[in-house]
């Protein structure tokens, strides 16, 4: 058994009522490992509560879009699992349409500007990997969660 079904082995059996559920997927947040630990460790501190992507990225890689009670395993960029996170709302709404009252529950950035500097940086680069086109109108997938399981048992580098 690997790391992410033992992890989620513990979760169901501290948490029976989940017994018959399954995770969506498990992940890491961004494109680089400093950026991914950075996230993980905004969520397990409470700070990051939202996570978001492009749509286009959801449809060229045929991936599922979130949906509201869909449970996650957070990893680290290595792949080691620090916890369950279940889907509370989903918004789709073009880039360029973003607020700050939507984009500040992702716990990353202190202004609108800077958010869509660093969410245009990111898109473009996906978007090359990935095989679409980013454009200021581009839609995004706009995912709130809650932590409901994790473990503090490893040292988040």
């Amino acid at each position: 058994m690997n790391l992410i079904d033992q992890f989620w082995e513990r979760f169901k059996k501290s948490n029976p009522m989940y017994e018959q559920k399954k995770y969506t997927e498990s992940y890491y947040f961004a494109d680089t490992k400093e950026s991914a630990n950075h996230l993980l460790k905004l969520v397990l501190d409470g700070k990051k509560t939202a996570t978001c992507g492009s749509l286009p990225g959801y449809q060229v890689s045929n991936e599922k879009i979130p949906m509201p009670h869909d449970l996650t395993i957070l990893t680290d960029f290595d792949g080691n699992p620090y916890c369950v996170t279940e889907v509370k709302s989903i918004t789709i709404l073009p880039f360029n349409q973003m607020t700050f009252d939507i984009c500040k529950r992702e716990g990353e950035d202190e202004s609108l500007e800077s958010w869509v500097d660093n969410h245009s940086r990111f898109f473009t680069r996906e978007s090359k990997t990935d095989g679409y086109k980013f454009t200021k109108d581009m839609l995004v997938v706009f995912e709130d969660f809650d932590v409901i399981y994790k473990e503090d048992f490893k040292q988040l580098k």
